[in-house]
């Protein structure tokens, strides 16, 4: 009689880091080490009579991302922009976030997203140099086809 095949857990293959491919501004970003996106809606209970909510309200909807780059790939886009430019004089433009998982794809957008700021943080002892910017995005598409 055959035996059964093990599995280490319901998982299966766990989705990692090399599992995620970030493509932004029309190409994959071979230069970051660190991504980071979620959005909130406000929400609150309502109260009327008595002790408990009645209801629950909601308000308004926001998202955020930072994105960790290294220096080679912000000397890339830096270089793209042309003398004087900064890269928060670009464009508003989306990320994709495409993830393996199971051998199925899965994919997020973050939308409208410009640098709100520009900056170095090279230190002592450093083998390699990054960087981490907080992006403004207007919302986040969730796992889109």
């Amino acid at each position: 009689m055959a035996q059964a095949k093990t599995i280490i857990n319901k998982f299966g293959k766990i989705t990692g880091w090399n599992s995620i491919t970030v493509n932004m501004l029309g190409r994959d970003v071979e230069g970051i080490t660190e991504l980071n996106y979620s959005d909130t809606v406000e929400k609150e209970n309502v109260y009327g009579a008595g002790a408990f909510p009645v209801g629950r309200g909601e308000g308004n909807y926001a998202a955020t991302c930072n994105i960790t780059l290294l220096h080679e790939e912000i000397v890339a886009l830096q270089r793209a922009l042309g003398p004087g430019q900064s890269l928060t004089d670009i464009d508003p433009f989306d990320i994709n976030v495409l993830y393996e998982s199971g051998g199925i794809m899965y994919k997020d957008r973050i939308r409208n997203c410009e640098f709100k700021g520009n900056a170095r943080n090279p230190k002592q002892n450093d083998k390699s140099i990054t960087n981490q910017f907080e992006l403004i995005c207007s919302h986040i598409d969730w796992n889109i086809v």
